[in-house]
């Protein structure tokens, strides 16, 4: 008869005890006998079997928590990915239903687009077909017996892409090649320039300074020319404030300035705000006027045209420009207008008199433009505003600084800048033939003998486009307008005055390179060169021009702003995603298509509020003159519109992101690209078409920029 199973635990669990009483009896009872055990374990180790059964049980239990680690850091990513694709998918289902389903008109180059498209899928087709028969590690030959076979065909495609469509394939890669060296090239001495300026600490010098006239009670307000100052808008609902109180707070004598208000809203409520902010303002002491068209034609350059016209202008010796989102510090003017003017002292005599010394300003006769750099007030928002950010940081700390000093030429970014009045009627005044009016009198001043200068050291803030579309429409803007205007003025160039060297370095370098032939290579080598040769092999685009040359580019590019190197990559992928509007628009306005004189306003979203200003009104006490009281009034008034603004700003348009047919049609056809690299095992141009057909397909989505829930 058995034991009964409680009977047999009961004895276990004494032997159980029973032992750990024998090894707690056994344990060293101080720290001598500690020393000893350990010296006799040393001595007289365990058995080898014993040690090795000891490790090999130690070793697994720390192998399982190993992999129970690694699987759970792998069901995190996983679950990670997974969740990122899910909401992808999900945004791009509802993005793709409430996509307005308008007949919108579809522009020549999606159409080219499309065809691409639908080349690429049927190539990918027959290569599919082909890896899977073998033929592409054993090509057939045409010598086979039935001429209606598939295996016929595809020989015979062998054979016309490899005599007749490679060639032309190769010229053209080759031709893209050199371009891009050279384009490189040049980027590459633009950075050895700004080195040298860097390294030798050359700056331009201004003949005198209005800095210590603060101190000086009873100034004499003949030193100080007559400015004025121009502020053109148009429905800048969110940026209007800032604008106007930033200018008004300049650091000059009142009767010295007089602020200009060029508004061409066509909105009432906004055309009320802005008159509202004027009176404000004037009520405070501040010479500024608002002038409004009745008939707004020419878009900005017609704006500035019309109130240069004013008969007050010609008692004005310079003008400074500032767009509506931008906030001079007060001592903007002060930073810039020396550089025109040099005091000196002439001895008089008159019968009235007795002899004494005048002051006199004498300057720069020859100077008619003192360009001032950028600053951002939203440059760390998104994605989209870095990358912007490191693009505009390249072109003013390199292109503008070099240009400036070594030529004395730079086109005006159209604000932030002070022109001489002479200057601006010498060339002509504003035109509005093409929509970089800005480029437009840069050019036409250089070409009569002006000279420009550019502070790198005074900064002006404003605001980056938050939005993909509205980036979108201001790079279109700014890159079909250069094109009109070489189209216009090269003629002009050529039978100009100036030197031989200057009118190749505006026709070669500041038009064709910098205006005409990036664009160019950059769409035509990374986004319909690299795919076809991938459907096309006998034509071969080297791994250094793919990923390497570009890749010391962007670091070239990246250099200005070195906060900005983890986000090398991705501003790699995005200017290349932004060739294909930027080639849009430079065929656009070469040849005078529909959308090249389309002038839309940069949507702002006035990032800079009313606590901008009055931190400048607290930390300048002694230059606005401005007592505590104004400063309450100020604050309380600002509050009062800013709640009006709040309550138009509900009523208006219900904004909404967009889908991009020509960037999702080219991350189709790169990804069909990267298909077939993989297929040919080609790793760096795999790995590149992979990465950039996402990239278009993220901004295509309108993934990037500020999303609207």
């Amino acid at each position: 008869m058995s034991r009964p199973p409680n009977h047999e635990f009961q004895e276990w669990w004494n032997k159980q005890r029973s032992k750990e009483t024998a090894d707690d009896s056994a344990a060293p009872s101080s720290a001598a006998e500690s020393l000893r055990f350990l010296s006799v374990d040393v001595l007289a180790p365990a058995s080898p079997a014993a040690a090795a059964e000891k490790d090999r049980s130690r070793s697994a239990r720390q192998l399982s928590w190993i992999y129970l680690l690694k699987l759970h850091k792998i069901a995190h990513s996983f679950a990670f990915l997974t969740g990122g694709c899910v909401t992808l998918v999900r945004t791009a289902n509802r993005r793709i239903a409430t996509a307005p389903a308008g007949n919108r008109a579809e522009s020549k180059l999606y159409r080219i687009i499309k065809v691409f498209l639908a080349l690429s899928v049927f190539l990918l087709a027959c290569e599919l077909v082909a890896y899977f028969k073998g033929w592409h590690f054993s090509p057939p030959s045409l010598e086979s017996e039935i001429e209606d076979s598939v295996e016929y065909v595809y020989a015979k495609w062998l054979k016309i892409r490899a005599d007749y469509l490679a060639p032309l394939l190769q010229n053209l890669t080759n031709v893209c090649i050199v371009l891009f060296l050279i384009q490189s090239v040049d980027r590459f001495v633009l950075v050895l320039g700004c080195l040298y300026i860097k390294i030798r600490g050359l700056r331009p010098v201004a003949e005198t300074d209005y800095s210590g006239d603060d101190e000086k009670e009873g100034a004499d307000l003949e030193r100080y020319p007559m400015v004025l100052v121009q502020i053109p808008m148009c429905n800048e609902r969110e940026v209007y404030q800032q604008s106007i109180g930033a200018v008004c707070v300049q650091d000059w004598p009142k009767a010295r300035m007089l602020v200009q208000v060029l508004d061409d809203s066509d909105d009432t409520d906004v055309q009320n705000l802005i008159k509202a902010e004027v009176q404000k303002w004037q009520l405070r002491g501040v010479n500024i006027i608002y002038r409004h068209r009745l008939i707004r034609t020419g878009y900005k350059a017609g704006n500035l045209r019309s109130a240069m016209s004013c008969d007050y202008v010609k008692n004005y010796e310079f003008v400074a420009i500032f767009d509506a989102d931008f906030q001079p510090g007060p001592d903007f003017l002060k930073k810039t207008i020396p550089y025109f003017k040099v005091p000196t002292f002439t001895l008089v005599c008159n019968v009235f008199c007795p002899l004494k010394y005048i002051s006199v300003c004498k300057g720069k006769d020859d100077l008619a433009l003192v360009q001032t750099r950028w600053g951002f007030v939203n440059k760390d928002e998104n994605l989209l505003t870095r990358l912007q950010h490191i693009n505009l940081a390249f072109h003013f700390e390199v292109e503008q600084q070099v240009n400036g000093w070594f030529i004395n030429f730079f086109g005006f970014n159209g604000t932030a800048g002070v022109w001489r009045i002479k200057a601006l009627e010498d060339c002509g005044g504003w035109l509005d033939r093409t929509t970089v009016e800005d480029m437009d009198i840069a050019v036409r001043a250089h070409l009569c003998g002006w000279k420009f200068i550019y502070l790198n050291d005074v900064q002006c803030l404003c605001e980056l486009p938050e939005s993909y579309e509205a980036y979108k429409k201001q790079q279109h803007r700014w890159h079909s307008g250069p094109m009109q205007l070489f189209r216009l003025c090269f003629w002009d160039v050529v039978h100009s005055k100036v030197s031989f060297l200057k009118k190749v370095n505006l026709i070669f370098l500041f038009f064709l390179l910098r205006k005409l032939i990036l664009p160019f290579y950059s769409f035509t080598l990374f986004c319909i060169i690299l795919p076809l040769t991938m459907f096309l092999p006998e034509a071969q685009l080297p791994a250094w021009v793919v990923c390497y040359i570009p890749g010391l580019v962007s670091i070239l590019n990246i250099l200005p702003s070195p906060q900005s190197f983890p986000f090398i990559v991705p501003y790699l992928l995005f200017e290349n995603t932004m060739s294909v509007t930027k080639f849009n628009a430079m065929i656009s306005g070469l040849f005078q298509l529909g959308s090249s004189y389309e002038w839309i306003v940069t949507k702002k979203l006035g990032r800079s509020s009313e606590a901008d200003l009055l931190s400048i009104v607290e930390n300048e006490p002694a230059t606005l003159h401005r007592s505590s009281s104004m400063q309450r009034s100020s604050s309380e008034s600002g509050l009062a519109e800013l709640n009006k603004l709040e309550m138009t700003k509900k009523s208006g348009k219900k904004k909404r992101n967009r889908l991009y047919r020509k960037e999702l049609a080219l991350a189709l056809i790169l990804l069909t690209a990267s298909v077939r690299s993989l297929m040919s095992a080609q790793g760096i141009h795999f790995y590149f078409l992979l990465f950039q057909g996402i990239t278009f397909l993220g901004v295509g989505l309108d993934l990037i920029g500020e999303q609207v829930s």
